[in-house]
């Protein structure tokens, strides 16, 4: 069975956001297209405690965002929930990044569970949270489907995206737009 996994659409990777990507809110509609076909539907969310070690504030990378309860952490109002199956929450340990949803969660047990062997993956950002949900899904024996036309990147360095498409492909990923 295929489950598709929706990562991190959540307001502050949106325009306007404490993180925001560019043009993430654009992911929105090809996600509920992927969500109206797929007989099985994941969200994940970072979903960090107020001293997590990936803010500036504590000498991580990035700035505050999606503290757990708080209003950036929420889905995208535009994602259609009807669709979610499940939500998953990640990145909840303090002292570890939580790029991947299957990082310190249920995410694995959850998908084998329901039978599910191959995964679409949409969402953000390209070159963090989904490559790494879409490695890990790999390295769980999934076949792994990622599609380029749901998902952003955040291009920290030009080219991340890219790059990012390159070592999905170099592991097995297919890439689709």
């Amino acid at each position: 069975m295929r489950a598709l996994i929706v990562v991190d659409v959540q307001n502050d990777f949106c325009p306007g956001g404490a993180l925001a990507v560019p043009d993430g809110d654009a992911v929105v509609e090809p996600i509920n297209r992927l969500a109206s076909q797929s007989p099985f539907v994941v969200a994940t969310r970072d979903w960090h405690p107020p001293d997590h070690g990936s803010f500036a504030s504590q000498g991580g990378p990035w700035p505050r965002h999606c503290v757990a309860g708080t209003p950036g952490a929420e889905l995208h109002a535009g994602i259609d929930r009807g669709r979610v199956d499940v939500v998953v929450d990640k990145g909840q340990a303090p002292d570890r990044e939580g790029y991947s949803g299957f990082e310190g969660t249920e995410l694995k047990r959850l998908l084998r569970s329901r039978g599910v062997d191959a995964v679409d993956l949409a969402g953000l950002a390209l070159d963090y949270c989904v490559k790494a949900t879409a490695l890990d899904a790999r390295r769980a024996g999934l076949a792994v489907t990622v599609h380029r036309g749901a998902t952003r990147a955040v291009e920290v360095q030009p080219g991340d995206g890219e790059r990012a498409v390159e070592e999905l492909r170099a592991a097995g990923v297919e890439v689709v737009d």
